[in-house]
């Protein structure tokens, strides 16, 4: 299958070597030219995991994001909700009828995606998906080289509009079988793991974040009273879930400490032992904060309000990170007030969601 991956981070270097070995043809499109540059003179990417490391050749690297689409089945993005604007404008005039477009994971990105190329005056009738989390745990090693820790081994996905699931995820499971539908674009949402596992995380070590050069906070930062707090949220997230008539599995966020259900599998031990997790999280500009916190914890918060499910740890969550970031988050860009949908009321907007604009 022809595959366009947007994108420059970890999960797009992973996805496109990945893909590519398993037989795909892989377009990789990067804004930035020269960081790309490597991947372009090679052609290929080092993939490194459990069987080692092996050079993947990528039949396309390219800063044309038109090249990357054109004639591409499905358009791949790893990417951070931070990034989704600016990529769906400039992917507006180049997408084509019968496209899957399949965000992994969304933060909501299948319907503000879908709006703001439609703005941009794209006409094609496009599927737009979103799911839970990253299709890898990865951390890039070099220009061209990515290390991947773990492979989910389930990825609940969302499709907008919804009367179009069944297409768009026969073409995702293509690529990564362990798709399964979850239902509309909200659903896919309400799964993803980073505005559930994050916000605790960065909140709550926020003085050893800002004191130590590095810290792992899946490791020394995941203490009893962190994961207790986190348990809470992702409760919270199942409520709303449940108020609005989505249904099991939720894969409740304790699974990845626990055991093997959840979307990467038994993944917790392994990504700790690998030590890629060390890093340095600035508070104001780390992916963690401005997209998990700022994007998608607002979001969750945002629903819950208009599901009338009550959420005191993400609206506290969201006011502690707000004090630190000197912002209001209640009503941020990713919200339903923000993006005129509570207005629907949740039958309103479920439907609309259903049926497209």
């Amino acid at each position: 299958m022809d595959i366009a991956i947007l994108g420059g981070g970890h999960g797009c270097y992973a996805a496109a070597a990945d893909l590519s070995e398993l037989g795909h043809r892989i377009r990789l499109w990067r804004r930035d030219a020269a960081a790309l540059q490597p991947v372009i003179e090679s052609g290929s990417i080092v993939l490194k995991d459990g069987d080692g490391a092996r050079t993947v050749p990528i039949a396309c690297a390219t800063a044309d994001i038109g090249e990357a689409i054109r004639g591409a089945q499905l358009v791949l993005l790893p990417t951070p909700a931070i990034a989704q604007d600016d990529i769906a404008r400039r992917m507006a005039p180049h997408l084509e009828d019968g496209q899957v477009v399949f965000l992994a994971p969304g933060t909501f990105g299948s319907y503000v995606m879908a709006r703001l190329a439609r703005e941009a005056g794209s006409r094609a009738a496009v599927a737009w998906a979103e799911t839970g989390t990253l299709p890898y745990l990865a951390r890039k090693h070099g220009a061209r080289e990515v290390n991947v820790t773990i492979r989910a081994v389930r990825l609940p996905t969302g499709v907008y509009p919804a009367r179009d699931a069944e297409r768009a995820l026969d073409v995702i499971r293509q690529a990564y079988p362990s798709v399964h539908g979850c239902g509309d674009a909200l659903s896919g949402a309400l799964m993803n793991a980073g505005p559930i596992i994050h916000p605790p995380l960065v909140v709550m070590n926020a003085a050893p974040l800002q004191h130590f050069e590095r810290w792992d906070i899946h490791n020394e930062g995941t203490q009893p009273a962190v994961r207790a707090v986190t348990d809470r949220l992702d409760r919270e997230r199942i409520a709303v879930r449940e108020a609005l008539g989505y249904g099991a599995p939720h894969y409740p966020l304790a699974d990845h400490y626990a055991n093997d259900r959840w979307m990467y599998g038994d993944a917790h031990k392994k990504l700790v032992k690998s030590g890629d997790w060390r890093e340095r999280i600035d508070l104001h500009s780390h992916r963690y904060v401005i997209e998990d916190i700022r994007l998608g914890l607002a979001l969750l918060a945002s629903v819950a309000r208009a599901a009338g499910v009550d959420a005191p740890i993400a609206h506290g969550l969201l006011a502690v990170a707000g004090g630190f970031l000197g912002e209001e988050l209640r009503y941020g860009p990713r919200t339903l007030e923000h993006l005129g949908l509570a207005s629907l009321g949740m039958k309103g907007l479920q439907q609309r969601l259903q049926d497209g604009d």
